[in-house]
């Protein structure tokens, strides 16, 4: 490429994104396969789910590092930067280190599609992450499924242990209309001998039960932990018998702090690693996920499912109270299970549209709204919704939510105020 730059690179893995979403691993093999198969050169923790897994990764990468362990990580999607989907020893890959490796990657692509390839933006994105994590020597990697699990391109790693955080409908014109569908695609992580740990319940636990006894595989499952006190900051929880603080705010971190704690009690490492539990999980930053920014009234979470708005809903309650909120989702997501969740925790909603081609409408999250809401109102754009929030939010906190495109909306606001609290 004659102007190779960052934006150059971005253009070139979101023009991948028009081959859409092929679950398989095929093109994943292959393409790791012609880059010497870095996945091999680090141990890995694999973690599924639709609700927490994200921050279930951020513990158990926070404890490996308060124990002095190398480790990367790998997660998706980002808020602001594409940078944060990879990272080392608490470090973004630079633009440099990023420009390198996808030059690398990008020249294997374009020689598969020779062949019959053609490898899309996800599979693209992890062959570059494993490739830097076997660059910077990493000891472990803490692995995020992008979507389900079974066809998922980072389902080619086989790791010390297993994760699946908490189960909920989703894409499920990829994964299947009921939770026992769902269920069986996560489960399609377990590995033949590999521990497996799961706080779910019901249905999906029975779906995940057999997969690892089909595998071999010993299951832990995460019940009573208990909750000593919770801020908006961080919680204080009880597991084990142990107290531990949490330094990511919201009443499901408790579950995933345990899944954490659990899973780094599987690994090979160990010994090494308990006795930094603590630390390791007050320690731990996850953006976005209840976050009240210092000294703003302003509170951003990412939540995009009815059971994460739920949960939210709970914890915005018992902390705050009836809240301002700046809703939008996108448009493959549950409007009407979401939006009983928003009305119940909200004094007053603003409804609006992420910067997404795949955004709801804002007239259809209006319409929604207004069935369970008095004087809904709508923006075009989080910019004018924000700038709506910040003028009439009579003294309540303004909450912003429904995906992580709404985040990027409101941090990108609050940066154009000289609000530098992240970016």
């Amino acid at each position: 490429m004659s102007d190779f730059d960052k934006d150059a690179v971005i253009s070139w893995l979101n023009n991948l994104s028009r081959l859409g979403i092929r679950l398989g691993l095929k093109n994943i093999t292959e393409l790791l396969d012609r880059i010497g198969n870095p996945q091999n050169s680090f141990k890995a923790i694999h973690v599924a789910g639709s609700d927490g897994k994200g921050s279930t990764c951020a513990y158990i990468y926070s404890i490996l590092r308060a124990a002095g362990i190398s480790v990367g990580m790998y997660s998706s999607p980002q808020i602001l930067n594409f940078n944060e989907r990879i990272s080392v020893d608490g470090n973004d890959i630079t633009d440099e280190e990023f420009l390198l490796l996808a030059h690398e990657v990008m020249v294997v692509v374009e020689f598969m599609k020779e062949d019959g390839y053609d490898c899309t933006f996800f599979e693209s994105t992890t062959a570059l992450a494993f490739l830097y994590f076997q660059r910077k020597n990493v000891e472990y990697a803490v692995i995020e499924v992008g979507m389900g699990g079974r066809y998922d391109a980072t389902n080619v790693i086989r790791p010390e242990v297993s994760v699946i955080t908490n189960i909920s409908r989703e894409h499920t014109e990829y994964l299947g209309d009921t939770i026992e569908k769902i269920a069986n695609e996560k489960s399609g992580i377990v590995k033949c001998g590999i521990p497996v740990v799961t706080c779910n319940d019901g249905a999906a636990l029975d779906i995940i039960s057999s997969s690892a006894d089909l595998a071999g595989s010993e299951l832990t499952h995460i019940s009573d932990v208990g909750i000593i006190s919770m801020t908006g900051t961080g919680s204080t929880i009880s597991y084990r018998g142990n107290t531990y603080e949490l330094g990511i705010p919201g009443s499901y971190q408790t579950v995933n702090a345990a899944m954490a704690i659990e899973a780094v009690h599987l690994i090979s490492r160990a010994e090494d690693v308990i006795p930094f539990i603590g630390q390791g999980l007050r320690d731990a930053v996850w953006h976005g996920r209840m976050e009240k920014v210092p000294d703003m009234p302003i509170v951003v979470d990412v939540t995009h499912t009815k059971v994460g708005m739920s949960a939210l809903c709970e914890d915005i309650l018992r902390i705050y109270g009836k809240v301002t909120t700046v809703f939008g989702i996108l448009s493959d997501k549950d409007l009407a299970g979401m939006s009983e969740y928003v009305a119940r925790m909200s004094e007053n909603v603003i409804v609006t549209q992420p910067d997404s081609q795949r955004a709801m409408p804002v007239d259809e999250v209006r319409r929604v709204m207004g069935l369970l809401k008095e004087d809904v109102v709508a923006k075009d754009d989080v910019d004018g919704a924000m700038e709506y929030a910040m003028s009439n939010m009579k003294g309540s906190i303004v909450l912003v939510t429904g995906s992580f495109r709404m985040a990027e909306g409101a941090y990108k606001w609050m940066d154009s105020k000289s609000v530098r609290y992240w970016i």
